[in-house]
């Protein structure tokens, strides 16, 4: 177990430096540019195939345990330590950003992207998930912000050299947020760990925030939370979201949407809620009424961008979605609850999932008719995929409401969670002030399927009409894409019991001050 998660981390970094290597004789093929591709595919396939062996063999009698743990020291004069374990909290994002990262490599694979040599998108892509799995693996202040920090340039990389119109801007956009936003964090980690006199996670969590004054704590949890706010994104820090998601590759947006943000909210689960509790309870109602901001503000800014008339890019309208869903996460943490948290939680593997999706679908309708422009896919030409291409509107539609929190499919049960969460706050919290942000919350469900429900109406239904040329159905590569996160989208939605078994112990574990 300890090798499995160890080599998930560190197997994408080797291969990332194999796929910049010549390849040997034998395995460049024909056609290096697919040659490498496939390396890509192979090395991410390993990594889901390691990453699904340790969940099989973790112990889910006992997920509030720390398994798979390497401990070496690192840096002795600063006590900062290879620190590696995983529990059931971490575990379901390590799987997800495994399973989502093979997806992209499949993705690219029949459809490489359009740009400079594939070498180097392989690379990237390889570097991005070693940093996106070590993020959720590490167990040490300075390890967690190394990792952290490791997935920016990639991402950078991916937006400025393989990205649509305005990627330049967009690439400068995310990477200025991001790293102003981090160099605030590495302040607020480095007080903790060193008024704490130790940098490890698990030991902080122990000690809940004991040896650190209020004062500090309150300092620590402003700090780190604009650092992991902006990463989520929360309003009003999230600017950069739209326009990178616009931007950005379909395998970059799919990657950025379905497991980068969960990067943020997770620093929030396991480093502020266990060893800051009172700063936490401090920032709590401020940090619940941005959540809601942000809920209703990227609704109206979806349903805007779905009216007629108004040029709204698809792409983007998805983007201004994920910030009203992210705002349910951080509802739920802000609660400092078990209902809350295990729904953010919850609400988190959701997202990456439908969201994922989403993304994948979005530019398969790009590919196919050249643009993403709502008003263009629905005008006298438009898509009518239910006429055109029955099976992809059909699973865009799915995927709609899904995304909306339809009961019986994942969207439905994070944010219900949250919102019960809201209803009855931890101790100390005002409740009138929660029971109002639930009130705005659920109004912002409401908007969540009115947007999406005219999207669906706009892009799947009308008239059918003849096009220039066929438009392609769902390939069979798209198929075996899609397939996965669709079937996870039903599986968690009707038996949501095999998410909460796992996050729900080692949730009561961390707010009860690593007391199980």
């Amino acid at each position: 177990m300890q090798f499995l998660l160890a080599f998930v981390v560190v197997a994408p970094l080797l291969g990332a430096v194999a796929a910049l290597l010549p390849a040997p004789p034998g395995l460049k093929g024909r056609n290096p540019d697919q040659a490498v591709l496939r390396h890509g595919m192979t090395v991410t396939g390993a990594v889901l195939v390691a990453a699904l062996v340790l969940a099989a063999g973790f112990d889910h009698d006992h997920p509030s345990k720390m398994q798979a743990t390497t401990d070496i020291s690192w840096i002795p004069a600063l006590d900062v330590r290879i620190h590696l374990g995983t529990d059931g909290i971490s575990l379901p994002l390590l799987v997800l950003t495994a399973l989502l990262t093979f997806l992209c490599a499949l993705h690219s694979y029949f459809k490489p992207p359009a740009g400079p040599s594939p070498k180097a998108f392989v690379a990237l892509v390889l570097v991005l998930e070693s940093g996106t799995l070590a993020t959720f693996a590490v167990l040490d202040l300075i390890l967690f912000f190394l990792a952290f920090e490791m997935v920016l340039i990639p991402m950078y990389f991916l937006i400025a050299r393989w990205g649509g119109a305005a990627r330049q801007p967009a690439a400068w956009k995310f990477i200025l947020y991001t790293l102003l936003g981090s160099v605030i964090m590495l302040l607020g980690l480095l007080l903790i760990g060193l008024k704490s006199g130790t940098f490890d996670m698990v030991a902080l969590a122990t000690d809940n925030g004991r040896e650190l004054t209020t004062s500090v704590q309150v300092i620590a949890v402003l700090a780190i939370g604009i650092g992991l706010a902006v990463k989520t994104p929360m309003w009003p820090l999230h600017s950069w979201l739209p326009d990178a998601h616009t931007a950005a590759p379909t395998v970059g947006s799919v990657l950025l949407a379905g497991v980068l943000l969960k990067m943020g909210t997770y620093g929030f689960v396991r480093i502020l809620l266990p060893a800051a509790p009172e700063g936490m309870q401090t920032f709590a109602p401020g940090l619940a009424a941005f959540a809601v901001v942000g809920i209703v503000y990227g609704s109206l800014a979806c349903l805007a961008l779905a009216r007629p008339g108004s040029k709204g890019d698809l792409k983007r309208l998805i983007a201004y979605s994920s910030v009203g869903h992210m705002g349910f996460v951080l509802l739920g943490i802000a609660t400092m609850t078990p209902t809350g948290v295990n729904g953010a939680l919850f609400a988190n593997i959701a997202h990456g999932l439908i969201t994922g999706l989403l993304f994948f679908l979005v530019g398969a309708v790009k590919d196919r008719y050249g643009t993403a422009d709502l008003d263009t896919l629905s005008g006298a030409t438009g898509a009518a995929l239910y006429g055109h291409a029955p099976r992809l509107g059909g699973l865009l539609a799915f995927a709609a409401v899904a995304s909306l929190g339809l009961p019986g499919l994942a969207g439905f049960w994070g944010e219900m969670l949250t919102l019960f969460g809201a209803f009855d706050p931890a101790e100390g919290l005002n409740r009138p002030a929660f029971l109002t942000f639930m009130a705005i919350g659920a109004v912002g469900t409401l908007l969540t399927a009115a947007y999406m429900l005219i999207v669906v109406r706009r892009i799947c239904m009308g008239e059918r009409r003849e096009q220039p040329q066929p438009v392609a159905d769902i390939r069979r590569h798209e198929l075996a894409a899609w397939t996965p996160l669709a079937a996870l989208t039903v599986l968690a939605g009707l038996w949501p019991a095999v998410l909460l078994g796992l996050t729900d112990p080692a949730v009561q574990k961390l707010l009860a001050g690593g007391k199980s």
